[in-house]
């Protein structure tokens, strides 16, 4: 079952990602054009106050004109390892360090256009170091009762799917604890 790719055509480089047109022979003998965004990976943290509060953040994101409930994450730096990116974007973002990461999950958030992984880790033992932020980032970063970030899912008020992901496993991971 192999994709055969006879040709790649750079359509856009971006600060974040890029995107590319690949000619491709699919498992089923069909030739098609496909667009890729290609992403360098993403980190994203569940961060876990002693008092079993979450560090949510509240960010605007252009690309739905919304402000959002997420788990804080950021981008790999070229070379960078996905716990390193961990450990500065919940400082960049939140303000706090963490003593223990815990890798829950890798995912992919949209594998019909882009190769992007997100690693989800759960971040605990946190200390105060304050937030960061960079010029571009606008956010809040907001403790929140860990019931509470459940009942924001179920009603619809976190929509962000990295940030479902997230809390569902800290979820299931802390009740068969």
């Amino acid at each position: 079952m192999s994709v055969k790719v006879h040709e790649i055509t750079n359509i856009y480089n971006g600060k974040i990602f890029d995107v590319v047109l690949e000619k491709v022979t699919l498992p089923n003998g069909m030739t098609k054009d496909r667009e890729v965004v290609r992403h360098p990976g993403a980190a994203a943290m569940v961060p876990l106050l002693d008092d079993g509060k979450v560090v949510l953040v509240k960010q605007y994101r252009h690309a739905v004109n919304q402000f959002l409930w997420e788990i804080p994450a950021g981008t790999l730096e070229p070379g960078e390892k996905a716990v390193e990116c961990a450990r500065r974007e919940l400082v960049e973002e939140t303000g706090y360090e963490a003593s223990s990461l815990h890798k829950l999950a890798e995912i992919l958030p949209a594998p019909g256009y882009t190769d992007e992984h997100i690693h989800i880790f759960l971040s605990t033992g946190l200390r105060s170091v304050g937030q960061k932020l960079e010029d571009d980032e606008v956010l809040k970063a907001e403790p929140t009762p860990f019931e509470t970030a459940l009942a924001m899912i179920t009603k619809g008020e976190i929509r962000d799917a990295k940030t479902i992901v997230g809390i569902f496993l800290t979820y299931m991971r802390n009740r068969k604890s």
